[in-house]
């Protein structure tokens, strides 16, 4: 097997499927790449109401293909990581400090942490810069847009992808993962086999904030999350000075679901940082159940996992595109590097699993911290926030480890 007769299929065209794809195309050069996505071609994406928070890695690949909008993007510089009341000040106030990070581009000397986009501010320039490289090349790239594909099936060196015809490529990439609360009606038709499988009972609230235009202006780009004991919130800089909000609270108990947009944001006012400045209006907020899903190997014969469809994290983080972006050039990369796919898919595992596995383990212990009811667990928390901050070596190993990804 080599790249002149390599039959591609990517099913998803969201942006780690776009980018998978872009990518293939570009380092795969004789290759066929076949993208399917159930949405249609010319559906309007700027209406899609989630913002996505990208690392500088998965910033500086957007821009390798072509598909970086600066213009749509807001560049994170700092984010700012603290816990609310009643916080640890005065158990440890008086070693470490006021018990916050502060994580600066300037301090990795780097022009930005990452950056804040709109969903359609990603996938409409990959998919724009996707659809004039199929017009180029025709005979090798195809899509199928408003084509959704209801199951695969392993064949002897290939795998069997059904989207109404029955099709055979030598590998099928699925990039079509969803959110955790739709995942079991997700491809194939078969629950996900996940080895990690996790239910937080959490909802993620999510939605835009305005601030007041009267109070002192903020500094730009400063990314904020917040530890409360209902769960982490976070303030998203966009470039029209607006933030995008996710705040995430116990599902049994909801103390948002209730309230009145100005109820929301009087609470939301006693949550935050006082760095953030006055919060003046929220958007209608959606909900989103929180839970993780992650697959014991991303391949299957001739079928590979990446992305949402291989690992759903909780957003504590707000690395789960990234890891995604990450798979899907590491795999382009490899088959680029070796010609025999069924030994890439073999090495596959092993070559993503420090990257994979560190994330995951370490956003669900993020997540599931939130649900102890053990004394001192907020202090523990308080305590680890006001640590790293004083070893500044280990800050910037996790501030590295943030923007790239283990390597």
């Amino acid at each position: 097997m080599n790249d002149s007769t390599l039959e591609l299929a990517v099913i998803g065209a969201g942006p780690v499927g776009l980018a998978l794809a872009l990518h293939a195309a570009r380092a795969l050069p004789k290759a066929n790449v076949t993208l399917f996505d159930a949405r249609a071609a010319d559906k309007d994406l700027s209406a899609d109401p989630r913002t996505l928070a990208l690392s500088l890695g998965s910033v500086q690949s957007l821009q390798r293909l072509g598909a970086w909008r600066a213009d749509l993007a807001q560049p994170i510089l700092e984010v700012h990581v603290s816990q609310a009341p009643p916080s640890t000040t005065a158990l440890i106030g008086g070693w470490l400090g006021e018990p916050e990070l502060r994580i600066r581009a300037v301090d990795e000397a780097v022009p930005m942490l990452g950056a804040v986009l709109g969903y359609g501010a990603i996938v409409g320039p990959l998919q724009s810069v996707w659809m004039q490289a199929e017009r180029r090349e025709p005979q090798r790239l195809h899509s199928r847009f408003g084509t959704a594909v209801a199951a695969l099936k392993n064949l002897a060196g290939g795998v069997e992808v059904d989207s109404g015809i029955a099709e055979r490529f030598d590998l099928a990439v699925v990039a079509e993962g969803g959110v955790f609360g739709a995942q079991n009606r997700m491809l194939p038709t078969e629950p996900v086999r996940a080895a990690l499988q996790h239910d937080y009972g959490q909802t993620a609230w999510v939605g835009r904030v305005a601030f007041d235009a009267g109070d002192t202006p903020r500094a730009p780009g400063v990314a904020f999350e917040r530890f409360t004991r209902h769960g982490p919130a976070a303030l998203l800089p966009l470039p029209d000075g607006q933030a995008a909000l996710v705040w995430c609270v116990a599902s049994a108990d909801d103390p948002v679901r209730e309230l009145s947009d100005a109820q929301r944001v009087a609470v939301l006012n006693t949550i935050f940082h006082p760095a953030v400045g006055r919060i003046a209006s929220v958007t209608p907020l959606k909900a989103f159940a929180l839970g993780l899903n992650a697959e014991r190997t991303l391949t299957d014969g001739r079928t590979v996992r990446i992305g949402n469809a291989a690992q759903t994290l909780h957003p504590v983080a707000g690395q789960g595109l990234n890891l995604g972006m990450r798979d899907a050039f590491e795999l382009v990369r490899a088959l680029a590097k070796n010609a025999d796919v069924g030994a890439v898919l073999r090495r596959l595992e092993w070559q993503r699993a420090p990257d994979r596995w560190a994330m995951i383990f370490a956003t669900d212990f993020l997540a599931r911290s939130f649900t102890w009811k053990l004394p001192g667990a907020g202090a523990a928390r308080g305590f680890g926030i006001a640590a790293l901050q004083a070893l500044g070596p280990l800050k910037s190993a996790i501030a590295r480890q943030m923007m790239y990804g283990s390597r």
